[in-house]
């Protein structure tokens, strides 16, 4: 037992304690940006302290490749492994930080710029993490409008057009006493510049302005056309055209100038690069002799306290009538997988999961030790564990909140889900995963076990219901058919 007790207590020590002193935090609405402007991503430790001896990573959840924004680290920026778009782009405030600031700016703001990011400081003792918003906005051009001619009854057909937008504007005519009036059908294409937008409208009266408006939530454009005669001099639409035709000249002079200046901080960062080179290269060396040195005692240590969580293990049978209409779950309920459409003769007016394509065990468990395996060897997106008895099947975050203690791949990187996403890397993906629950110590462990290699762990739980195994395929489509297996040929 007391080998027991060790390897347990060495399984809790390698899963970092997230409950310190102190928190990360970061805006809680969105941040909007402007596209070409430079923008702050907030993130600090509260209560105030300095973090220039702690790790600082800024990083993108919602990417599937390079996720690295910005690396602080042993007292210098390092971003050797930046997103090739955000070189030379992004700056940390060194004074700032040993006041707890560790925003981020962003300059020359991109609408690719758009998505979620991950602020996460890390100590020798402590770690924690805030998940920033970032909605970007693009100004399109000044609407312009043009004339063009009349219908069988007199009517003046004008149209208004504007290009750049980000993210889709609304294209609106309006009189000169602020009235919308109706028109035609509006035109949205997208490219790789923003939206542009097109309208047409048909004017029947003279002697009054006439508004077209483009808008978005924070910025606004309009061009204004005045309706003196049937028909309009020529001068007014050459100085309409001449006027655009200024404005694209100064803005494309403005791109040469700032393609100028990125092209010799680009250079300048090549050389910070090659200097920075040598460091990184022993730094490399250094943390894969530390892991090596870890793995050699994981390798004596687990293979012991794998045998023990077996001596925990239970008949998981997977209950079909909760499983997602998409899902397919064989007759003996050792195996999921994924059908792609609703299966025929599924019946509705069960409690099943209807956005991810989770299934739950039939049997719950209230008290004492629980172990089992799962085969998750071929499927590129899974996330398995343990849910709360009466969980919410819809829509939610699979967090303990939730009643969802679970670990997962999604997108070829693995995560956990405490009060927010984390994600960690693992050195060989796994082909079985243990999953162990000490309901009295509110313990929810993952064990790589052909590896022999701690995944994760949930510590310093509190549960007061049954607790179900839990097998999900992603979030509402899983395109691989490839089957999660609940293992019972244990060696």
């Amino acid at each position: 037992m007391k080998l027991i007790c060790l390897t347990l207590l060495i399984i809790s020590e390698i899963t970092v304690s997230r409950s310190e002193q102190y928190e990360v935090v970061g805006p809680a609405d969105p941040v909007f940006a402007v596209a070409g402007e430079d923008v702050i991503l907030p993130c600090s430790v509260k209560p105030n302290t300095s973090v220039v001896d702690m790790r600082v990573e800024w990083f993108r959840l919602d990417l599937k490749d390079s996720q690295l924004v910005h690396l602080y680290e042993d007292h210098v920026d390092k971003n050797t492994n930046q997103i090739q778009s955000y070189r030379g782009r992004t700056k940390l405030n060194h004074q700032e930080l040993e006041k707890g600031n560790t925003s981020v700016r962003v300059s020359s703001v991109r609408v690719s710029d758009e998505g979620l990011y991950k602020c996460f400081i890390q100590s020798k003792s402590w770690y924690d993490d805030a998940t920033v918003d970032v909605r970007v906005e693009a100004v399109g051009s000044t609407p312009v409008i043009t004339v063009d001619g009349f219908d069988h009854s007199g009517g003046l057909h004008l149209q208004c057009e504007s290009k750049g937008w980000y993210p889709e504007p609304v294209l609106e005519w309006l009189d000169s006493e602020g009235v919308r009036l109706s028109s035609e059908t509006t035109e949205t294409h997208r490219n790789t510049d923003g939206f542009s937008v097109k309208n047409t409208i048909t004017v029947h009266h003279s002697g009054s302005k006439i508004h077209c408006r483009v808008k978005q939530r924070h910025h606004m454009l309009e061009t204004i056309i005045n309706t003196t005669s049937k028909r309009f001099s020529s001068w007014r639409t050459s100085i309409i055209l001449i006027s655009v035709f200024v404005v694209l000249s100064v803005f494309a002079g403005i791109l040469i100038a700032v393609c100028a200046h990125k092209n010799r901080e680009r250079i300048q960062l090549q050389n910070e690069s090659i200097q920075l080179q040598n460091e990184h290269s022993r730094l490399q060396n250094e943390k894969s002799r530390i892991q090596y040195e870890r793995n050699q005692l994981l390798k004596t240590i687990l293979p012991k306290a794998v045998k023990y969580l077996r001596s925990h293990t239970v008949n998981v049978i997977l209950d079909a009538d909760t499983a997602h209409p998409c899902l397919i779950v064989s007759d003996d309920g050792k195996q999921v997988r994924s059908g792609n459409t609703k299966m025929k003769g599924v019946d509705g007016n069960k409690d099943r999961f209807d956005d991810y394509l989770g299934v739950l065990g039939k049997d719950g468990f209230s008290s004492g030790c629980f172990y089992f395996e799962v085969q998750v060897k071929g499927q590129t997106e899974w996330d398995l564990g343990v849910a709360r008895e009466s969980v919410n099947k819809g829509s939610v975050y699979l967090s303990p909140e939730n009643g969802y203690w679970i670990v997962g791949r999604r997108y070829g990187s693995y995560q956990a889900c405490d009060s927010s996403a984390y994600s960690f890397s693992l050195n060989v993906d796994p082909q079985r995963v243990g999953v162990f629950v000490d309901y009295e110590k509110g313990l929810v462990s993952f064990i790589d076990v052909e590896s022999m290699s701690h995944v994760y762990s949930y510590t310093d739980q509190s549960f007061n219901k049954k607790l179900y195994p839990f097998v999900c395929l992603g979030f509402w489509k899983n395109e691989n058919a490839t089957p999660l297996i609940i293992c019972d040929d244990y060696l």
